[in-house]
């Protein structure tokens, strides 16, 4: 079993189709197998070529199950803990329906989308404070990170979030 609220580093979980035909079915996540408690569900639709992130709250900090509904993704978590030695890591994991990823609070996290449709699901342990909630910028230098898209679609507020160095 999963205890998400004592996971250090994201984990991903490959998702078991039950397919026949009329479609397929698959479970999100079972008691049995993750143990988590959650305040807060949201779903989230982005079209292709949208980079979302690198998000975290200041205060109220979130563990995170995301499970994909629909579409290809490239998930990017960096590990914002001052005081681990994975200060900086960042962790990117190719995620398409049906995959679920566990981010550990103290993770900033983002993604960038490859399909036209793309639909996910997030369960979140803390509730949404839009007063703590900041991030780091997309293309910040110092992490370098390589989200697979040319040019991409971004919000305003992404635009202008910080450096990783301003933490």
């Amino acid at each position: 079993m999963i205890n998400v609220a004592k996971v250090e580093q994201p984990i991903l979980l490959k998702g078991k189709k039950h397919i026949d035909q009329r479609g397929f079915l698959m479970e999100v996540f079972t008691k049995k197998k993750i143990k988590f408690n959650f305040n807060r569900s949201i779903s989230v639709f982005s079209k292709k070529n949208v980079i979302r992130g690198l998000h975290f709250q200041s205060k109220f900090a979130q563990h995170k199950i995301i499970f994909i509904l629909k579409g290809n993704i490239k998930d990017v978590v960096v590990d914002i803990r001052k005081n681990k030695k994975s200060f900086g890591k960042v962790y990117s994991y190719d995620l398409e329906a049906g995959d679920t990823l566990i981010i550990p609070k103290g993770y900033a996290h983002g993604y960038s989308t490859f399909s036209n449709e793309n639909m996910m699901i997030y369960f979140l342990s803390e509730d949404w404070y839009p007063k703590y909630e900041t991030g780091i910028v997309w293309n910040d230098k110092t992490l370098g990170i390589n989200w697979g898209i040319k040019r991409p679609i971004i919000s305003k507020k992404d635009k202008i979030l910080k450096n990783f160095s301003d933490l």
